[in-house]
């Protein structure tokens, strides 16, 4: 049973004129009071975060630069070495993620847009990071084919707990490209840290299909968390007007695009493809209409906000909100909608080894943001 259609889950809009509060304010949810406060800013339009050992932060910004975040502070130049990123439309430097034994090896992995011979697609690059530099940099996916549009590049990178990679990839604004099974568009992607391609991915050896492939007819992931009991891999992707999607991933399974959405087609709104269902086609768990624009999402597993734990947490571009989901098992009991209009559109959602849940806003002066308790 799908839960939350269209409206049907009790929802808290904190501040319903859409004016956030003054700095420090209080606010609050259900389950906890707490604060936002502004870790650095300045960021042009930052896109992906990820936590290194020693406590700092690194952040990529769509124009193509990784920067570090140290003492609260953001460093002046970025950091150096990274490949060649092309930014057009809704593409440029995308994720980042650490090797799961990155205090081991130093690596780095950034997704981004890049230019090739037949038009321009997702890339996965890694480096180890040495100092203020990427060392050793070299590509590990290359998304075949690639496209002409500027839209629906995706994507999030995330380790499992076995140490594979999993990349997020839309459908490039071609929504036929998702049911393709010749065509790493619209779909997750599985892989070794280094690029291999692991022998029981589900298209292995099976004409006509990139092996690379696990799973079929996502249309653009820009959500992905491990669960924090089960280590399954969840993901949210935008829908066209309406019908965004949290989805449970599994191998092989087909999510549907474009055959089956409860989303409908910009400005008309007429029905795309065969309806909501259709055998043999996964159901979301949970999905919007109208739409939120979903981007970034993490499962909250600290101490300081102890009622939030094992909540899904989504942020929003389009509805500048954040969402609090908690879950029963692989289904959504409730939902809240937090900081509406507080911080503006969030790009990215990350639990934090200390404990606080930060944001990204997706802004020419982005911020780092922090949810305290209060």
């Amino acid at each position: 049973m799908i839960q939350n259609r269209v409206l049907s889950l009790s929802i808290l809009l904190l501040v319903a004129s859409g004016q956030g509060p003054a700095a420090g304010q209080t606010i609050q949810s259900a389950e906890h009071a707490f604060r936002v406060v502004t870790v650095v800013q300045g960021l042009d339009h930052p896109w992906g975060l990820a936590f290194l050992p020693d406590g700092r932060m690194l952040v990529t910004e769509k124009a193509g630069r990784l920067r570090i975040v140290h003492g609260g502070k953001l460093e002046p130049k970025p950091v150096a070495g990274l490949p060649q990123v092309t930014v057009l439309g809704q593409g440029g430097l995308m994720d980042v993620a650490l090797h799961p034994r990155f205090a081991e090896n130093s690596w780095v992995y950034l997704s981004y847009a890049a230019r090739g011979a037949d038009g321009v697609g997702t890339e996965v690059a890694r480096g180890k990071l040495v100092g203020e530099r990427l060392e050793n940099v070299e590509m590990i996916f290359r998304q075949q084919p690639k496209g002409d549009t500027a839209r629906h590049f995706g994507s999030r990178l995330v380790f499992d707990r076995a140490g594979l990679l999993y990349i997020t990839l839309g459908d490039r604004g071609e929504m036929e490209r998702a049911q393709k099974p010749g065509d790493h568009a619209g779909s997750v992607i599985r892989l070794h840290d280094d690029g291999r391609i692991p022998s029981d991915n589900p298209f292995v050896g099976k004409a006509g299909w990139k092996p690379e492939k696990y799973t079929v007819g996502n249309r653009n992931m820009q959500g992905a968390a491990l669960h924090p009991q089960t280590g399954v891999l969840w993901t949210h992707e935008h829908g066209p007007q309406g019908g965004d999607e949290i989805n449970v991933i599994r191998a092989g399974v087909n999510y549907g695009w474009p055959v089956i959405t409860y989303g409908v087609e910009y400005g008309v709104g007429t029905k795309i493809g065969e309806g909501t269902a259709k055998p043999g086609m996964a159901q979301p768990i949970h999905y919007w209409v109208p739409s939120i624009a979903p981007s970034g999402m993490a499962f909250y597993t600290g101490a300081r906000f102890p009622r939030w734990k094992g909540n899904l947490f989504v942020g929003a571009l389009r509805g500048e909100i954040l969402v609090r989901l908690r879950l029963d098992g692989e289904k959504v009991a409730h939902e809240e909608r937090l900081l509406r209009g507080v911080v503006g559109r969030i790009r990215d959602v990350r639990d934090g080894p200390d404990g606080y849940l930060y944001l990204l806003t997706d802004a020419p002066n982005g911020v780092i943001a922090r949810l305290e308790p209060q």
